[in-house]
């Protein structure tokens, strides 16, 4: 009966593997088409790769995606992680159970009904023109939950009782949180800031709201270019997209098994 279930459990996962990724594959097998189309294949080339790298304006994209993704990530990091030791010293039980469950909510909330609230906040109650700085301030808005969600396991797998001994020896906030927070929680801030940077780096529906005349990310490029027709140059594109997030998915994965070992040993 178990091997049963196993083997139906294995089939239906093989399925939805099956589902999620053949159109992937058939899109980046057809990025390597020496013809025009996705309709025959007539050769392999690497011609549309170089075409991607050619396309100044598609490389002025990319930098632009990368900066935008670095940059909100670290300060979502930063703000995420304080938030999360924040949310671990709070005292009132209600309270700390409250602001987990906004912050879930952050993470369950549409992104199109999210984006279209920063549109909102930007354009008519801020003032804030479209660009850079709205897309990198939204970015920065939904990151930030991802982070503390990494950061709080964590923290409630410290041993209280090194901090209480710090205290005994003398020891301030701030050196508490250098020498013995930070050091122990630094797996899950970089697991935190992997995801945030995935996120930033994949997101469409909220930057396709707050992005202006002036900046666009890849995403939104690719997004302008495909409904104009579809090109190989975008499956080359998307291909390099993803094997950029499958390494990032990867090294979060290392970093959390390099965690369980090193647990394991201790």
């Amino acid at each position: 009966m178990k091997n049963k279930k196993f083997s139906l459990a294995n089939i239906y996962l093989i399925f939805i593997f099956i589902i999620m990724y053949l159109p992937l594959a058939y899109l980046i097998f057809y990025s390597f088409n020496s013809g025009g189309n996705m309709n025959s294949f007539e050769g392999f080339t690497m011609e549309h790769y170089l075409a991607v790298f050619e396309d100044k304006r598609l490389i002025n994209i990319v930098l632009n995606t990368i900066i935008l993704a670095l940059l909100s990530s670290v300060i979502a990091t930063v703000i995420g992680t304080l938030g999360a030791i924040s949310i671990y010293y709070m005292r009132s039980k209600k309270l700390k159970q409250r602001v987990l469950g906004l912050n879930s909510v952050l993470m369950v909330f549409p992104d199109v009904m999210m984006g279209a609230s920063f549109l909102i906040l930007f354009s008519f109650l801020l003032k804030i023109p479209m660009g850079f700085y709205s897309v990198l301030l939204s970015h920065i808005a939904f990151s930030i939950p991802i982070v503390v969600l990494m950061v709080l396991p964590r923290l409630y797998n410290l041993n209280a009782d090194m901090m209480r001994a710090a205290e005994d020896l003398g020891a301030n906030d701030m050196i508490i949180l250098n020498k013995i927070i930070l050091p122990n929680i630094a797996s899950g801030v970089f697991a935190g800031f992997f995801m945030a940077l995935t996120y930033s780096l994949d997101d469409f529906a909220v930057t396709f709201f707050v992005t202006g005349s002036g900046f666009t990310t890849l995403s939104v490029e690719i997004y302008s270019r495909v409904r104009t027709g579809i090109s190989l140059e975008i499956n080359a594109l998307s291909a390099l997209i993803f094997v950029i997030s499958l390494l990032m998915v990867i090294g979060y994965y290392v970093i959390q098994s390099r965690e369980r070992k090193a647990g394991a040993y201790e």
